[in-house]
């Protein structure tokens, strides 16, 4: 079975019960952190060995979706374990500005430990038992949209983004969806263009006919039960909201067999 684990979900900002937006995939033998936002880590830890990831992918550099990164680099410079350098997926120019900010050098212990690897969209990787497909987010800095694909199944995942980008195309037929839903009611010509309404969410899901919905980023002073009703009418049928410490499932182990 292959799971995504929600380690955090809050949209903008951590609150006291709900890290900013991370998550962790575990296939087969197989192991990614998908963001590090803040208050990340710790959820991280509660489940694997930081150090034992096979890689890391950073949809784009804002906090809530990279601070906890300098975490990891904490636990590998100076920590119990790790195995280095652990590789990290990032967009365009995010490498520069986490190295910037951890004040990094050519030759320093940041990039010893942490092998920060540029992707854009198209681009096609393998780390383990999952192939990783990038497609283009609509956001205000370079952001990705990502597919894994599992020995189990497809699973999607939106970053942040706006109507458009490649999210669409890359979540036909997955099996799980997670997708931002960071505003609430109907777009007008007002509303912010670079995040998602729950309903838009709801909308791409059933457009790509996908298995599952997860709402997620839903904005930290919002009601995700409103969200998640608002991802629902568009959607369908039910879908779930992205509570923190929720672990989502997909096997298709028993397909071959199935009549």
């Amino acid at each position: 079975m292959t799971t995504w684990t929600v380690l955090g979900s809050s949209g903008g900002t951590p609150t006291r019960t709900n890290p900013a937006s991370g998550y962790l995939l575990e296939a087969a033998s197989t192991s990614v952190w998908v963001d590090a936002g803040t208050g990340t880590f710790m959820e991280l830890a509660r489940r694997v060995d930081p150090g034992l990831l096979d890689a890391v992918v950073i949809s784009h550099v804002h906090a809530d979706h990279c601070t906890d990164l300098f975490g990891l680099y904490g636990y590998l410079a100076y920590g119990p374990s790790g195995i280095v350098p652990m590789p990290v997926y990032v967009p365009p120019g995010a490498g520069e500005h986490l190295a910037a900010f951890a004040g990094a050098t050519a030759e320093h212990v940041f990039h010893h430990v942490l092998d920060l690897r540029t992707v854009t969209a198209g681009d096609r990787i393998v780390v383990g038992d999952v192939e990783l497909t990038f497609g283009d987010a609509v956001h205000p800095v370079p952001a990705l949209v990502t597919r894994f694909e599992t020995p189990d199944g497809a699973i999607v995942y939106s970053g942040d983004t706006g109507p458009g980008g490649d999210l669409p195309s890359l979540a036909a037929d997955a099996d799980l969806l997670v997708c931002e839903a960071s505003l609430q009611g109907e777009r007008t010509p007002g509303t912010y263009p670079y995040h998602l309404t729950a309903s838009e969410a709801g909308a791409i899901a059933a457009a790509a006919e996908v298995a599952e919905l997860v709402v997620t980023h839903v904005g930290a002073i919002l009601d995700p039960a409103v969200s998640l009703g608002e991802a629902e009418a568009a959607f369908g049928r039910s879908a779930t909201y992205a509570a923190p410490g929720t672990t989502f499932g997909i096997d298709h182990s028993d397909d071959e067999g199935a009549p």
